[in-house]
């Protein structure tokens, strides 16, 4: 068993970039996922709802021919993949609450790139400003996300439906997060 599990573990990838909040240190996604730059002020993610069955964890390999036919187990259960993956938390927010929750946080993140990315702080203020004005103009279209430790002072997702799509689009501000080699 032991040979099994170091050869299953030598085949995944070791370059793996998670992006994290500074502030909470919650992952918020993975360049496992396809990411689009929007802008240069956010990535934005297309998920997609995956399938978990009870008992049944996705290590990649192909399903046997037996158990493509039988179904869908009673337990299975949709997800979206990104939420599923990062433990991400659904949070209400108004126009008003939100607004207030961003104003702090782009001052948390404004300090935290003066003193690690300099050159970065005027991009991020009027980068963020207009995407801040399409969220705020849209708001009942959106939904929040905090990380795993459900705390508002960190990085909060924002996810939106595309026209047909059949999963959320989210979006990370790229000033919010920090890339780490996993």
């Amino acid at each position: 068993l032991h040979c099994c599990v170091f050869s299953f573990a030598r085949r995944l990838r070791t370059d793996m970039i998670i992006f994290r909040c500074p502030f909470t240190n919650d992952e918020f996604i993975s360049d496992s996922f396809k990411m689009t730059l929007v802008d240069d002020i956010v990535y934005e993610v297309d998920t997609k709802m995956v399938t978990l069955e009870a008992g049944n964890y996705n290590t990649g390999a192909n399903a046997s021919a037996e158990e493509a036919e039988e179904g869908v187990d009673d337990a299975a259960q949709k997800v979206n993949d990104v939420i599923d993956t990062f433990r991400l938390q659904e949070v209400p927010f108004d126009k008003k609450s939100y607004l207030t929750h961003l104003k702090a946080y782009m001052k948390r993140v404004k300090e935290h790139l003066a003193a690690n990315q300099p050159d970065r702080v005027d991009a991020f203020v009027s980068g963020s400003q207009a995407f801040v004005k399409k969220i705020l103009a849209d708001i009942p279209d959106f939904t929040f996300y905090t990380g795993e430790s459900n705390d508002f002072e960190g990085h909060i997702a924002v996810a939106y439906w595309k026209d047909e799509a059949h999963a959320p689009t989210i979006r990370f501000w790229k000033d919010g997060l920090i890339e780490e080699k996993a």
